[in-house]
């Protein structure tokens, strides 16, 4: 991702923004717009970054777009608008043809996130065709403001993990695609294995009213590995290697 010449946007000045931006601002985020939110996008030279995500990096993915749907038709519902999902299989994560993540958080309830790039169309779709599954019992959950989402990477993320969650969550037991609903630093947490490119790779998804202190605590156990925060720009030049 190239580096740009443009300043950085202001994150209070959107309407869609990190519930932590002004802890990314604080760390010095340069922040980029996208799909009409402000992202962090680096905080130094992206290039340094990137060995950082190999390492252990902490990449808050808030600002980019997600829906829920809940409901006893749910599953085939999205289905039949060509979403892989398979709602026999709870706690369990399918990437899509576009890069965006649909997740079974049970047998009656999804999520859908957008790929890295923020592109929203599919969620943006679903949501607005979502008026024609109430026959089907179908209802949408909106979950933009209700949860951040933050991605851990590197090769240190598991032995970080270790230290604020009791899952394992070790490659041979919690493998790419694997979902768990459990406590990381004593807040309800969805975990899910998301490999970006060859590197391991969890997102982490929880209630917003907690996001700074759960940011914080995640970075508190990110020092012994010398973990940082990165941007957004690092996660999609690591993506970027396997194409």
């Amino acid at each position: 991702m190239p580096e740009s010449d443009q300043l950085s946007v202001r994150p209070a000045a959107f309407a869609r923004r990190s519930f932590v931006y002004r802890r990314l601002e604080s760390a010095g985020a340069w922040f980029a717009e996208i799909g009409g939110a402000a992202v962090a996008a680096r905080f130094g030279d992206t290039a340094s970054e990137v060995e950082t995500a190999r390492r252990l990096g902490l990449a808050d993915l808030s600002p980019l777009p997600r829906v829920g749907f809940k409901g006893a038709g749910a599953m085939d519902w999205l289905a039949e608008r060509g979403v892989t999902i398979d709602g026999s299989r709870p706690n369990w994560s399918w990437r899509q043809g576009d890069g965006s993540l649909a997740i079974a958080r049970s047998n009656t309830e999804s999520l859908i996130l957008s790929n890295l790039s923020g592109n929203r169309y599919l969620c943006d779709r679903l949501e607005s065709e979502s008026n024609e599954g109430m026959e089907a019992r179908v209802y949408v959950l909106p979950r933009y403001d209700g949860l951040f989402w933050f991605a851990l990477t590197g090769s240190c993320a598991v032995a970080c993990m270790a230290k604020v969650c009791g899952v394992d969550l070790r490659p041979s037991s919690f493998v790419d695609g694997a979902v768990a609903q459990t406590s990381v630093a004593g807040l309800t947490t969805t975990v899910v294995r998301c490999d970006i490119g060859i590197e391991n790779a969890f997102y982490l998804l929880g209630d917003s009213a907690s996001a700074e202190f759960f940011w914080d605590a995640l970075l508190d156990a990110m020092r012994e590995f010398r973990g940082d925060a990165v941007g957004l720009w690092s996660l999609q030049a690591l993506q970027a290697e396997v194409k």
